[in-house]
């Protein structure tokens, strides 16, 4: 198994957006820190994942494709656009994936590969937020958009329906 987090948006919405992907085995909602200056708390997700099964690059597309990876906004730091994995080296080949995506598509996406310096988990009040009760209007309105999206442009990475994921 491996493991990256994941964040730019809700934590709500992106343990969403993972959890039915082929290939991921855990999704851990709630906030992670990298080195200065991203040292402060922002919420994200932990995926855990088979690289045989799903890779990197397509985690990351996904990433890329359900949150707002190319513009900047007041909330930066609370949401930021990161990719955050544990050895430099993933770092640098992250951050080289991310620029090769972006020539490959002509988008200037602002999300960055960082260190992952540390994880501290959501109340668990809010895990499984979509899981829960997807008929809350947050959830209809912020996070059934994003899994619509998924399915139009990753329904090969969805696990079938009723897999559990």
């Amino acid at each position: 198994m491996a493991m990256a987090g994941f964040g730019g948006g809700c934590h709500w919405c992106t343990e969403a957006v993972f959890q039915p992907l082929i290939g991921v085995a855990e999704v851990r909602q709630g906030f992670v820190r990298s080195d200065p200056p991203d040292a402060s708390w922002s919420e994200a997700v932990e995926v855990d994942f088979d690289p045989a099964v799903i890779a990197l690059r397509d985690l990351v597309e996904v990433h890329l494709a359900t949150h707002a990876s190319t513009a900047d906004h007041s909330l930066r730091d609370k949401y930021r656009s990161a990719v955050y994995l544990a050895e430099p080296s993933e770092c640098a080949a992250c951050a080289a994936l991310i620029a090769e995506i972006g020539a490959e598509t002509g988008v200037a996406f602002i999300t960055r590969a960082l260190m992952h310096r540390g994880f501290r988990a959501s109340d668990a009040r809010f895990h499984d937020y979509y899981r829960t009760d997807p008929e809350r209007p947050f959830c209809q309105a912020y996070i059934a958009p994003k899994l619509a999206a998924l399915r139009a442009r990753h329904g090969a990475l969805l696990r079938p329906e009723g897999d559990g994921g």
